[in-house]
């Protein structure tokens, strides 16, 4: 039996990374049990989606990096798609390398992995190059969302914003009715679906249903960094239930 370590930066208020990527690897757990996973996490303060609490949230993230180090993680994953998207196209390629530098100078030899990088790696391990998304953000923020994906080469076919600032809130919000406002946006033209661009916003319960309803894709910020994760691992990336990015 292997243990992998996995620390992970997040932001202090975000609830949801500890809750929906432990929930899918212990779903894993139980179908390769040779391969367990346990989890160490650094925090960085951000309570409320703003641009000025994201860019100082970012400004933590080597310092978070440093404590995971003396963990020695086998992988470390950084969330808050959001807070590196907002700070322009490629962004999660310095977030990535910054973090990285941080851990190397504490003698620590995990990868690095950001919640937006993993989301574009996700939508192309899918083949697809359109998408709809649906953010918790402010209608700003989502606009910035969209640009660092069009910039990445992916085309956002429609996206809706819930406008929720507070990311407290966000992690409150219902992930049941996600299977509601996925109506509200226009499928015609999208190859795959983002049910939550943003690893705070609940979402797991729907995205196999979700998934067997519209008959396209359907992947989330936290199962695209899961598979991310797992594939960091050397592991094959594979979920039960977890759509068909992380489909066995």
């Amino acid at each position: 039996m292997t243990d992998h370590h996995i620390g992970m930066i997040v932001p202090s208020s975000n609830l949801t990374m500890e809750t929906e990527l432990p929930r899918m690897l212990r779903a894993r757990e139980e179908v390769d049990p040779a391969n367990r996973f346990v989890f160490h996490s650094a925090r960085a303060r951000m309570q409320h989606v703003t641009p000025e609490q994201l860019r100082a949230m970012n400004a933590q993230a080597e310092r978070a990096a440093t404590e995971l180090a003396d963990a020695r993680p086998d992988v470390v994953a950084t969330a808050c798609l959001v807070a590196i998207m907002a700070q322009g196209p490629g962004y999660h390629c310095t977030a990535e390398d910054s973090i990285t530098a941080a851990l190397r100078a504490e003698g620590a030899q995990a990868p690095v992995i950001s919640s937006a990088g993993a989301l574009l790696d996700g939508i192309a391990a899918l083949g697809v190059s359109r998408v709809a998304i649906i953010t918790p953000y402010m209608k700003p923020l989502t606009q910035a969302v969209v640009e660092y994906l069009e910039a990445a080469g992916v085309e956002v076919v429609d996206s809706l914003s819930l406008e929720v600032p507070d990311n407290l809130a966000v992690a409150r919000l219902d992930p049941a009715d996600l299977r509601k406002h996925r109506h509200e946006l226009d499928l015609s033209r999208a190859e795959a679906l983002v049910l939550s661009c943003c690893v705070q916003m609940p979402s797991l319960p729907s995205i196999q249903p979700v998934e067997d309803e519209i008959g396209i894709p359907v992947l989330s910020a936290a199962t695209a960094t899961t598979y991310r994760i797992l594939q960091e691992l050397g592991l094959p990336p594979e979920v039960p239930n977890a759509g068909r990015l992380l489909a066995p």
